[in-house]
């Protein structure tokens, strides 16, 4: 079922009790976003508790680096939990209290959505289970610890390929079983109507507070707006506000993991096709067979076979171009931003960095890139690690 689309994509492709509870949500969020108060009760946690807004800063260093165009960092690292996720759950748990619900479920893949998610749950005293894949549970076994350390059960799922993709499957099943008392807490900017535009609803803070901040500080827009893509939440964030600035380009980054050659990638937007894949009409990696194909990236929160459907309809009418970073040049672009400006980013983001490094040399020192630096990355630190000793094996 087509309900609102992004071209031709979105939707609310769900059973029945599904469908019956998408539109309970619907109904709150259209009356929540009409009411004043609500948004005020919104931009109070974001300014007390988030501790917005978060600046834009000129990597004058890495700018010299790339010796080309100026690199500046729009800086949702600094926010409370580390994360752009923080904007979205304080969103939806506030929506949640409106409609009397008192738990709340989520999954999550790299943890930084699960931790953001505990964390609202914790401040606002309501019960809260996280479902994350097996295998991100071990990649990200600090961020599972705090989400248990903020009274959140992490429960691991152990189907497929005990990634995200799988989490979602299991916290939308589980969903439907407690629709009466419990709220499904999505991460990105996917599934079924109206998750995609009630994560970029939450997340609009990004691009409306870093096209004011560029102007401020460069003296006009940037001729180059980046972030990177797994589901695309904080892309569509920060995008949003430069959509009808025409002379601003619009860059997606993928996870290219070993290779787009390899089969070895999360790469939906460049490798991807037309699918239905949770709830929603969107691009997907699918299998010589039409399946959802396994997909694998160094970064558990890139490895999602699909991505949010608005991200198919910008690259649809040419609003916004997609490219891909591998494992590789992800991690070497970690570890040059955290030399070269004191910033560890989040291997996530880590995929954005090198592709503004790499486009800045072919651009002009007059020239601005503006990226969204999504997260840090003190969880990643014990998988670079592995990475970098395993990587110095293989070269002896």
């Amino acid at each position: 079922m087509m309900k609102t689309q992004f071209g031709r994509y979105g939707g609310q492709f769900v059973p029945p009790p599904v469908l019956e509870a998408l539109n309970e949500v619907e109904a709150a969020f259209e009356q929540a976003k009409a009411d004043p108060t609500f948004e005020a009760e919104y931009r109070y946690y974001l300014k007390h508790f988030v501790g917005r807004e978060n600046p834009v800063y000129h990597a004058r260093n890495l700018s010299e680096y790339a010796g080309g165009a100026q690199i500046y960092f729009k800086r949702e690292d600094l926010n409370h939990t580390g994360a752009h996720k923080i904007n979205n759950t304080i969103g939806q748990i506030l929506l949640a209290k409106r409609m009397g619900k008192t738990k709340i479920i989520a999954e999550t893949g790299a943890g930084q959505h699960g931790v953001a998610t505990a964390t609202a749950a914790a401040m606002f005293g309501m019960e809260c289970e996280i479902f994350q894949g097996a295998l991100d549970m071990e990649r990200q076994r600090l961020n599972v610890f705090r989400m248990e350390m903020l009274g959140a059960k992490v429960t691991g799922v152990t189907r497929g390929t005990k990634t995200l993709s799988d989490a979602v499957d299991e916290a939308i099943e589980q969903w439907v079983e407690r629709i009466e008392d419990t709220f499904y807490l999505l991460g990105s900017a996917v599934g079924p109507h109206p998750y995609p535009e009630m994560v970029r609803y939450f997340h609009r803070v990004i691009g409306e507070e870093a096209r004011s901040q560029i102007l401020d500080q460069a003296g006009k827009l940037p001729e180059v707006v980046m972030a990177c893509v797994g589901g695309g939440s904080n892309a569509i964030g920060l995008f949003q506000a430069f959509l009808e600035d025409e002379t601003v380009e619009i860059v997606g980054v993928e996870a290219a993991g070993k290779g787009l050659d390899t089969g070895q990638h999360a790469a939906t937007m460049m490798k991807g096709q037309d699918a239905i894949i949770h709830g929603m009409q969107t691009r997907a990696v699918l299998t010589a067979t039409g399946e959802i194909a396994p997909v694998y990236s160094i970064s558990a929160g890139l490895d999602y076979p699909g991505v949010g459907p608005e991200h198919a309809y910008l690259q649809d009418i040419g609003r916004a171009r997609y490219v891909a970073a591998t494992d590789d040049q992800a991690v070497d672009a970690l570890l040059l931003l955290s030399q070269k400006e004191g910033i560890i980013p989040a291997i996530e983001t880590a995929h954005a960095v090198h592709y503004a490094i790499e486009l800045a040399q072919s651009m002009t020192p007059d020239q601005v890139i503006l990226v969204n630096l999504s997260g840090r990355g003190d969880k990643d630190v014990e998988a670079i690690q592995a990475y970098l000793d395993a990587r110095k094996a293989q070269a002896f």
